[in-house]
């Protein structure tokens, strides 16, 4: 959605197989990790076969688009250091290895603002230190590639330039003059506003931060007061099958994306329409939609390619709230199964929020659109930056989803392995009881587990390492907990 600021491994283990069983009960064999065991009498089987392999997962991340970065940027230094560090440092953070920047249509933010003349004119570019750094995203960009690595940075435009459009208008919707069905008397604009998505990607490319991808649109089935278009699937690949060559052509490592939809429903229709569209598919490089209203819960239907969620928040003007579990759609335990069931059910090879730090208290959006609240020199963390973290810190670029399946519809169990051979086994435990989990690891041996538990008591807080014995090692669950198991041989 987009809101104005105020500023406006692959690898296999060989044989290996990892089965978990999960009792409720006084434990099993090998060494104690998390907290003290519980009695009980549920119990619970998991198995884990890493033979069995998902899809390839990209990473985690958020934006700091519409103007959140400039804010940051202005912030003293401590409180900078400190947000970034929250974000993506993968020892004290989350560990987050994306971030999606806005291409912005508004006046004073867009690197076009005066009309060429005609589609095949020369356009007059602006510089991005003309527009503030791009609203400081290029600030932020090359902050979180200095001080953590994070090099996987992509761009989407909620609108084009104004005259480009029907309605000659940045806001409001109106469509991409050219595509099928929208005729205007300016002439065809889709080669040209190819041309200024790839210069925006130049210009980053030049700057030290190459994109790794860029798309043409968001939400493009509704029309806010703010930057947006209307476009259908089929007006949608007909511009993609522009974007994607001009994109080749250039010579940048930029490939195309799309869509930015609104919901998962609306992501199957347009993921059809590129699916049916030969050209269109081929330019294509990844699919992005977002998880309002109905969320990623199942894979899309006919699309092969890579899949991404890349914005999601609450709304609203309540209070900021920094909860683990009180059971509003801001706690962190809402977004650990959020996070799940994009991954498990939806394929995702991505997750991202909507705001990493949010610097605006403004009724529009609220403060719970942030991982991380800033307000002056005040940085407060929330339960759902912890519940990124349970992910985003263990499951790294390049990992496989591996098959996990429990008999205990209490707990949602995913399991990761790495490129250089870690497996991180994540398990979400939605019953109030507390369970001991006793691990049978096959194939492995000597293997070291680290524990981390969240909940409302604790932070991604390390718990004592366990040795594997024997192929197994126990462990405990609290209740209403997410524990990322770090398993390394």
């Amino acid at each position: 959605m987009r809101f104005h600021h105020p500023e406006a491994a692959r690898g296999m283990i060989a044989a290996a197989l990892l089965t978990a069983a999960l009792l409720a009960g006084c434990g099993g064999s090998g060494g104690s990790g998390g907290a003290p065991g519980a009695s009980g009498t549920a119990q619970a089987t998991v198995t884990i076969s890493p033979a069995r392999q998902y899809q390839r997962i990209a990473g985690f991340g958020v934006s700091e688009g519409f103007g959140q970065a400039k804010a940051l940027m202005s912030a003293p230094a401590p409180v900078r250091r400190q947000v970034l560090s929250l974000l993506y440092s993968p020892a004290r953070g989350a560990g987050l290895t994306i971030l999606r920047n806005e291409i912005s249509a508004d006046a004073g933010f867009t690197i076009e603002p005066k009309a060429p003349g005609s589609p095949a004119g020369k356009p007059s570019y602006l510089t991005l230190a003309q527009i503030d750094q791009d609203q400081g995203q290029l600030w932020f960009a090359r902050q979180i590639k200095a001080d953590y690595g994070v090099s996987d940075v992509f761009a989407d435009a909620w609108s084009a330039p104004a005259f480009m459009k029907s309605n000659d208008s940045a806001i409001n919707g109106g469509t991409l003059c050219g595509v099928p069905g929208t005729s205007c008397k300016s002439g065809d604009w889709r080669q040209a506003y190819a041309n200024y998505l790839a210069q925006y990607a130049k210009d980053y490319a030049a700057a030290g931060v190459p994109l790794s991808y860029v798309g043409p649109e968001n939400e493009t089935t509704i029309a806010p007061p703010q930057d947006s278009m209307i476009m259908s699937p089929a007006q949608t690949a007909s511009l993609m099958e522009i974007l994607g060559p001009t994109l080749a052509r250039s010579g940048l490592p930029t490939r195309a994306e799309c869509c930015a939809s609104i919901s998962w429903k609306y992501a199957q229709q347009f993921a059809a329409g590129l699916e049916t569209d030969k050209a269109a598919n081929a330019a294509t490089a990844l699919f992005t939609s977002h998880g309002y209203f109905t969320p990623p819960d199942s894979p899309l239907r006919g699309w092969s390619k890579p899949v991404w969620e890349t914005e999601w928040a609450p709304f609203g003007s309540s209070p900021w709230d920094p909860a683990w579990d009180d059971g509003s759609p801001s706690s962190g335990f809402t977004w650990a199964r959020n996070i799940y069931t994009g991954l498990t059910a939806a394929n995702l090879g991505a997750f991202d929020y909507l705001w990493g730090a949010n610097t605006s208290t403004t009724t529009v959006t609220g403060p719970n659109t942030g991982l991380v609240d800033v307000r002056g020199n005040t940085v407060a963390a929330s339960g759902r930056l912890w519940a990124f973290a349970s992910y985003s810190r263990f499951i790294r670029p390049g990992a496989v989803r591996i098959a996990a399946t429990t008999s205990d519809a209490g707990l949602d169990v995913a399991a990761f392995r790495n490129s250089d051979g870690s497996i991180a086994v994540t398990v979400l435990n939605g019953d109030r009881s507390r369970q001991v989990a006793t691990f049978s690891l096959r194939g492995l041996s000597g293997a070291r587990v680290t524990p981390y538990l969240t909940d409302a008591s604790h932070q991604l807080s390390a718990q004592s390492p366990i040795t594997e014995r024997n192929g197994s090692f126990t462990g405990t669950l609290p209740p209403r907990s997410l524990v990322t198991y770090d398993i390394r041989s």
